[in-house]
């Protein structure tokens, strides 16, 4: 019996708080919580109606906004990190297994399961605060934020409040030319370690909104709405940036500068579709020359650095609209889901404050406590990082279209340097590898380091063509055979008789 209840716990831990989502009412026991879309849809029907922003006054409005409002745009990016395992127990995580199998009683917040903290974390941690130009906190500490939530069975996430391990730093990073390009300079108020929560797993039309008056259909309602405690305790780095971007554009390259800085460090893999780097978006618009903030605005559900773009440059014309109408009222701080299907934001919830979340000190961890020493070893053993390599390639004579595609994947990056170390031909190196090299890529669904060319080869073959010794074209019937088969530049022009002749 013991066990089955267990087990039961374990598969749907909506049942360690049973009276956050049953209430009575005429003796009979109803469910009070709601989907989002449920709560999205009454809060629509409580408010006045809504301005919707018409496809062909888009354009008109963003022309507006442009003469006469300014955005202000700040990113909270949350980075799930690549330790062996959790934050705060030895429980590992693999993106993708089957539900609730990698859990214990820490995971599920039972009682008298004490955290204790993986050291990866705290290194993790130290590199990304060098690696954002940060401040790092030699004492800090873990915070309890307390909320309910399905996907949270403790009732509240260890995070950081009051003392992050590293704040005010800043993100250098270059617009694309066909963006305007330019560089740019966005400041990062602070980075603090926390845990995630689970996953709420949702069948039918997610309705939570059912009579439950047994029981049995207690069961056979949770057998349609579960939790998968797998991510519970997976640890993260929260990056909170300053306000300082003000177009779509420029806030997704900023999380695409972040993403790669974590796939550099090797602290993460970045994989957004994977929720290992997932942006909420923090939008608002005052009149040119104001000083003041507007209402902050913000976005969720947002999966890809296109839907950064999009959904802001919506929530920018939705809200320039509501201006220029006189129902700036309208704008309410809230939090606001991006529909990629639709292309707008729509209402979730209305949004927390920080007293909401009555956090206090964790009294389960101790405090972090880093040396001079420890930082000092880290900051020594960080890699180039993209910013670094930028400048390099850029001294080299490259052109910023150059810089860009190479330093954007640290492992294009490493060929790259590894065939410039083999002698290759600046300029020669970076054609081959942006044109033929990059095209067999594509089509074949592979990255650098899946293809049997080798950086040395390439820079064997770049030298033969410049001498003379191979025709270019001989050179892309080369190219082809040793990024498929692999082999030399030398063998096959001995094999096929290949020399041009004088």
């Amino acid at each position: 019996m013991a066990s089955t209840l267990f087990r039961t716990i374990q598969i749907h831990p909506f049942l360690l708080y049973p009276t956050a989502l049953f209430s009575r009412r005429n003796g009979v026991l109803y469910c009070t919580m709601k989907s989002s879309q449920t709560q999205t849809a009454t809060q629509e029907k409580q408010q006045p109606p809504k301005v919707k922003v018409p496809q062909h006054a888009l354009k008109k409005t963003v022309d507006k906004i442009t003469r006469d409002y300014e955005a202000i745009i700040g990113i909270e990016t949350h980075v799930q990190l690549s330790t062996l395992t959790k934050a705060f127990c030895s429980c590992p995580y693999n993106y993708g297994s089957q539900p609730n199998t990698s859990i214990c009683p820490i995971c599920m917040g039972l009682p008298g399961a004490l955290p204790v903290l993986n050291s990866k974390v705290i290194k993790f941690a130290v590199k990304l605060g060098l690696a954002l130009n940060c401040k790092l906190s030699l004492n800090s500490k873990f915070d309890r934020k307390q909320y309910f939530y399905p996907d949270l069975p403790k009732g509240y996430q260890i995070s950081q409040f009051d003392i992050p391990i590293a704040t005010g730093g800043y993100v250098d990073l270059d617009l694309p030319l066909e963006f305007g390009g330019g560089h740019r300079k966005f400041g990062i108020t602070r980075v603090h370690m926390e845990e995630d929560a689970g996953k709420l797993l949702h069948s039918g039309n997610g309705d939570y909104s059912q009579e439950i008056t047994s029981l049995t259909s207690i069961y056979s309602y949770f057998s349609k709405h579960t939790v998968d405690l797998n991510r519970a305790g997976v640890p993260l780095l929260e990056i909170v940036s300053e306000p300082d971007m003000r177009t779509g554009i420029e806030a997704a390259e900023y999380a695409a500068e972040l993403q790669r800085v974590v796939r550099y460090l090797g602290i993460s893999n970045g994989n957004m579709q994977e929720g290992s780097l997932r942006c909420d978006v923090n939008v608002s618009i005052r009149p040119v020359g104001q000083s003041e903030f507007g209402t902050k605005v913000e976005i969720k559900n947002l999966n890809s650095f296109s839907s950064i773009n999009r959904a802001i440059d919506f929530e920018i014309s939705r809200q320039a609209l509501l201006h220029s109408q006189g129902q700036s009222d309208q704008i309410v701080q809230e939090t606001r889901l991006w529909e990629e299907g639709a292309q707008k934001t729509v209402t979730m919830r209305k949004k927390e404050g920080l007293s909401d979340y009555r956090y206090f000190p964790e009294p389960d961890l101790p405090e972090v406590i880093l040396t001079q020493e420890y930082v000092d070893s880290i900051s020594n053993s960080l890699p180039e990082l993209p910013e670094a390599k930028r400048r390099r390639y850029e001294k080299m004579g490259l052109s910023m279209q150059d810089v860009l595609f190479l330093a954007n994947d640290m492992n294009v990056a490493e060929y790259f340097d590894a065939t410039l170390s083999s002698g290759a031909d600046i300029k020669l190196a970076a054609n081959w590898i942006m044109g033929d090299i990059a095209a067999y890529m594509k089509n074949e669904k592979l990255s650098i380091n899946d293809i049997k060319l080798t950086p040395q080869e390439l820079a064997e073959l770049i030298a033969s063509i410049k001498s003379g010794t191979i025709s270019g074209k001989i050179g892309k019937e080369i190219l082809s055979e040793l990024l498929a088969k692999g082999g030399t530049v030398k063998g096959l022009i001995e094999e096929k008789d290949l020399i041009q002749a004088s």
